[in-house]
């Protein structure tokens, strides 16, 4: 894998306290690790050429950010007449706690339609089947959520480089399974 974009990052492994973050800003305000910004650049572009319209809805976020949004699917669960400790839990499935969110480390971005000239559908469509070969892959599978701990996120993909990817998408396995078969 290249680099450190391949450091795995879940529910039971956090971001490093010394994790270096250098941000690029997207067009809509959103920043991405600069190291993924020319393959993002390149994908959205080749989407585009085709028809198919995506925007970042959600790059890199700080704790602070990440805290908030467990706070706000804890509530959303809570309104729903969860018990406490149930929303928690449920929220946990959707949101990752401060310090074990990828998006904290600028390399995971989730990719929505720009909903004028795409639809959600068209994009995540294309993204199964391209993402790799920019170095992404679906970061939460909607078979591997065992392995994942998130449930299925057809938005959500995560910058691991071209090799890497190519691999996943070959083997379809998810990141803690290949991870883990290569030690």
């Amino acid at each position: 894998m290249e680099s450190d974009t391949g450091k795995l990052v879940n529910w039971e492994n956090g971001v490093p306290g010394n994790y270096p973050v250098e941000l690029t800003e997207l067009s809509n305000g959103q920043s991405v690790d600069s190291r993924i910004y020319p393959s993002l650049q390149q994908m959205f572009n080749d989407m585009q050429e085709q028809g198919i319209y995506p925007t970042v809805a959600s790059g890199y976020r700080t704790a602070k950010r990440q805290r908030e949004l467990m706070s706000e699917k804890e509530d959303s669960f809570l309104l729903q007449g969860y018990s406490r400790s149930d929303a928690k839990k449920e929220a946990r499935k959707w949101v990752a706690e401060a310090g074990y969110s990828e998006h904290q480390t600028g390399l995971a971005v989730d990719i929505n339609a720009d909903g004028v000239n795409s639809t959600g559908e068209q994009v995540y469509a294309w993204l199964a089947d391209n993402a790799w070969e920019y170095g992404f892959i679906l970061r939460y599978p909607a078979d591997k959520t065992a392995q994942t701990h998130i449930n299925y996120e057809p938005w959500h993909y995560r910058y691991i480089g071209k090799d890497a990817a190519a691999e996943i998408y070959e083997q379809g396995v998810c990141l803690e399974e290949y991870i883990s078969a290569s030690y």
